[in-house]
């Protein structure tokens, strides 16, 4: 019998970002495309990084410490696109927005191929927490393979 391969569940429409790319951008990439992280990548498609809805909520709890000490105000009391009551609120919201990808991305990303072993990648993912994995062929992003995408392809032959 053979095994199931990254190949067999991945997803080969991926959203991307780029490291130039703003928070802001990337936030509503990932919103309209109802995913909780992308690849980042360069023009030719290799993989830079990782951005996730982790490392977004990272940024923002830390902007929302330093506004804490202040006693200023706290960011989620308002989308980060609307004007706030806080100045220093409105500041820290201008500043997580205007961020580069590049800046809060993972760089060490660990990727899988298309032949991989579907079992070996989400021994991966799941030792190490994370929710996908790129796939690349000859050093170029192909699709990713996420948990989702496993755990979604279980009880599709049962239905």
């Amino acid at each position: 019998m053979s095994q199931l391969r990254v190949r067999d569940l991945m997803t080969t429409q991926v959203i991307t970002v780029k490291p130039t790319d703003t928070v802001r951008q990337a936030v509503i990439r990932m919103a309209v495309d109802n995913v909780s992280g992308a690849p980042v990548v360069d023009n030719r498609n290799h993989v830079l990084g990782m951005i996730s809805q982790t490392d977004i909520l990272k940024l923002i709890l830390k902007y929302q410490d330093k506004l804490d000490e202040d006693d200023a105000g706290h960011l989620l009391n308002t989308p980060l696109d609307t004007s706030a009551s806080s100045q220093d609120v409105n500041i820290a919201n201008k500043e997580i927005s205007d961020k580069k990808v590049e800046d809060i991305m993972v760089k060490s990303t660990l990727v899988t191929t298309p032949d991989a072993e579907i079992i070996e990648a989400l021994k991966v993912m799941m030792k190490l927490g994370v929710g996908r994995l790129p796939v690349l062929e000859q050093g170029v992003l192909v699709g990713t393979i996420s948990r989702s995408d496993i755990i979604f392809y279980i009880y599709k032959k049962k239905i």
